[in-house]
């Protein structure tokens, strides 16, 4: 963002960002898109959304740039229709890049979210939430991200913080370290950043492993049926993210829901609040989510292969 942008309101009612070098207009920013909960008026309106975008960018673009995105888009707020949108409209300025990748029978026209003007566009355009590859443009079959998502059954979330906790100590075992996000919907993701050797078809697999050996260590809370009739009660441990084309929600996002709950990196002691909560920050709370950065220090993108072998040595493991 750089020093010294101002905000202004243009013609039409347009609410004018002057940001990275470049003008964003947000048309009818006081529209609102996310009432507010039990009271007329008042709510989050296109303009709070594209200004907490302008805010979150410093911390949020590093997880977004190069990566093909699902814009998650709710012109009439999030209580009226909505549509995800892969293909970049023609609308779309010149200066917002592209990714034209494969698809079945044709190409798909991506767009990237490399810097803040993007992102503060995307708000402009009522996308409330970019779903972000898991790999980059530029290697889209291999994955640099890992995320294996822990769906709870209700809203017991103690059970979700037990799986994660569960999920770390066998990820240690592996030797992958991984980051923690609360989904700002219902439960976690665990993300392993990988180093791009393996394609997401291998990558899938090994997530598949592992979800089975967690869930045979914990059968009667934990499953990975994939059908809702077979999971009795039980925790989902869902892979099915990784692979080609499919998203997550990205770091720092807003979410389509009452109260505009965010996706919020977590340190992996934020386990031990027991009143940790898949929504526990949202957009309102944008000054406390950027005091602090549990992802400052990332780990070091890993291979899997070492990680396999020794998947495949553990006790009890079939072969």
């Amino acid at each position: 963002m750089s020093r010294g942008d101002g905000d202004g309101k243009g013609g039409g009612g347009a609410k004018r960002v002057r940001v990275g070098g470049r003008t964003v207009s947000v048309s009818r920013p006081e529209k609102i898109l996310f009432p507010a909960d039990g009271a007329p008026g008042g709510g989050v309106s296109k303009g709070d959304l594209a200004d907490y975008y302008r805010k979150v960018a410093p911390r949020m673009l590093p997880h977004l740039r190069g990566r093909p995105l699902m814009l998650e888009r709710h012109p009439d707020g999030i209580d009226g229709p909505a549509f995800m949108q892969k293909d970049v409209p023609d609308h779309f300025p010149d200066w917002v890049h592209r990714a034209q990748l494969p698809k079945e029978n044709g190409t798909v026209a991506y767009v990237l979210c490399d810097d803040t003007a993007t992102l503060v566009y995307l708000a402009g355009q009522a996308c409330t939430t970019p779903h972000r590859f898991l790999s980059k443009a530029d290697r889209p079959d291999h994955p640099d991200r890992l995320v294996l998502d822990l769906d709870p059954p209700g809203d017991d979330f103690g059970l979700v913080r037990a799986a994660a906790l569960g999920l770390r100590e066998l990820l240690d075992e592996l030797r992958l370290p991984s980051l923690l996000m609360a989904t700002g919907s219902r439960g976690l993701h665990v993300v392993v950043p990988l180093d791009r050797r393996e394609p997401f078809d291998d990558v899938r697999e090994f997530a598949h492993a592992v979800a089975d050996v967690l869930a045979a260590r914990d059968p009667d809370r934990l499953t990975t049926a994939a059908r809702k009739s077979a999971r009795g009660g039980r925790l989902y441990l869902d892979v099915q993210r990784n692979g080609y084309a499919q998203t997550a929600v990205a770091p720092y996002a807003v979410r389509a829901l009452p109260g505009a709950p965010v996706a919020a990196p977590l340190s992996w002691a934020d386990l031990d609040d027991p009143g940790l909560t898949a929504r526990r920050r949202t957009l309102a709370d944008v000054d406390e989510l950027l005091e602090t950065n549990p992802w400052r220090d990332p780990p070091r993108p890993r291979s899997l292969g070492e990680a396999r072998r020794r998947l495949a040595a553990l006790p009890g493991r079939a072969d």
